[in-house]
């Protein structure tokens, strides 16, 4: 049994419905030129296994911007590149 803690960087979104959820970056990937991040979501201490959430993602200097992806074409090209390079 794995009991290893690992440390993630999340951040906080809103939802459709105005609420916070915190989300942890699992993965950060490029795709045509542009940075994005896989997300799960955080439930108490531990990160949800179920599903992950694609966010395109600026880094500044001393931190990161996170932008929903709006276009869902372009959602599902990107996750669908995603899942391939995994």
């Amino acid at each position: 049994m794995d009991n290893e803690f690992k440390e993630y960087i999340t951040f906080v979104v809103n939802t459709k419905d105005g609420q916070e959820v915190e989300l942890a970056v699992i993965d950060q990937f490029e795709f045509e030129n542009k940075g994005y991040v896989a997300a799960a979501l955080v439930d108490g201490d531990t990160v949800s296994d179920e599903g992950c959430f694609i966010y395109r993602v600026k880094v500044g200097e001393d931190d990161f911007k996170v932008e929903k992806i709006t276009n869902q074409i372009d959602y599902q090209r990107i996750a669908e590149a995603y899942m391939d390079m995994n």
